[in-house]
């Protein structure tokens, strides 16, 4: 009697995905077809790996290589940050693989003007109204720093907040204040889903347009469009209600910012918007995506996925 295989897992679209799940020391492993954690004791948790757009792995994880692969097939995207999510050291990459995507994305980021297009449509799509006219990418980001200061402030009196500025050492998490730590880990858990996202979509995350020279530069770009709909709020918010008590620590303010960032990208239904607003970005460029040279070879199988443009078939 012939065997029969199960097809491999087929990604699902971003949008009708979970947001982000962060965890620390635990071992991850595929354990009788499941993704599953594994702690000290030996017991297992089952993790909806597929049902993911990002698991974020902070200090004492340990991940097998099947792990890995499951990950990559059902485009979940692995990244391996450090303690609160302030540095990334590593991540997977389960989309990125639309050629035509990449070169389009590249020619906008090349051309002055389109770039700048591209700048003032992030600007209108962040703050709901036109940048000012006949300003430089340059003016335009020293006009949003400013804009972004002055909003820290005013979430620091809403909530009550002792704000002294957005200061860190990315290579000592713990020796920032308590609101930067809650600020950290928000941005972080928002720039997990904008790169899982790009990704999906077939870009790539390096070529940005108001960032520029970092690897997450496009990363930092959309997740600046939705960062105070979604995430710098709660930061502030937790911050404030931690410091109000004898002891913060008891609360875990870095824990409880990633789980209200979880319930506040569910309530906005950032998974929904964000890769037609990555679109929507882009087009404001006005320039045609580039066409397949003539000397291309047609495609010899048409595959079909269930999951977003760029994730791999």
């Amino acid at each position: 009697m012939a065997r029969r295989f199960n097809p491999p897992p087929q990604p699902i679209p971003i949008k009708d995905r979970a947001s982000i799940l962060s965890i620390e020391k635990c071992h991850l492993d595929v354990l009788d077809g499941a993704f599953v954690i594994v702690d000290k004791t030996g017991i297992r948790t089952q993790i909806p790996v597929g049902g993911l757009a990002c698991l974020m792995l902070e200090p004492g994880v340990r991940i097998t290589h099947a792990a890995v692969s499951l990950a990559a097939q059902v485009g979940c995207l692995l990244i391996w940050v450090g303690e609160g999510g302030v540095r990334l050291y590593a991540s997977g990459q389960p989309g990125g693989a639309r050629s035509d995507r990449l070169l389009y994305q590249a020619k906008l980021a090349l051309d002055d003007s389109a770039r700048l297009k591209v700048v003032r449509k992030m600007y209108q799509m962040r703050f709901q109204e036109d940048a000012p006219t006949r300003r430089s990418i340059d003016q335009l980001r020293g006009i949003e720093g400013a804009r972004v200061r002055k909003m820290y402030d005013q979430l620091s009196m809403q909530f009550n907040v002792a704000w002294s500025g957005r200061r860190y050492d990315p290579r000592n998490f713990r020796s920032a204040d308590l609101p930067n730590r809650c600020l950290s880990q928000a941005t972080a858990c928002l720039y997990g889903i904008a790169e899982a996202a790009i990704l999906a979509a077939g870009y790539a995350p390096a070529i940005g347009f108001l960032h520029t020279g970092k690897p997450r530069s496009f990363v930092y770009d959309v997740a600046d469009v939705y960062k105070f709909d979604t995430v710098v709020p709660v930061a502030f918010r937790v911050a404030g209600s931690a410091q109000r008590r004898k002891h913060p620590e008891v609360l875990d303010p870095e824990g409880e910012v990633r789980r209200q960032c979880r319930d506040a990208f569910r309530n906005s239904g950032i998974l929904k918007k964000i890769i037609p607003g990555i679109e929507e970005m882009l087009s404001a460029g006005e320039l045609e995506k580039p066409s397949a040279p003539p000397e291309a070879n047609p495609i010899a199988i048409h595959e079909t996925s269930s999951g977003d443009v760029g994730h791999r078939g």
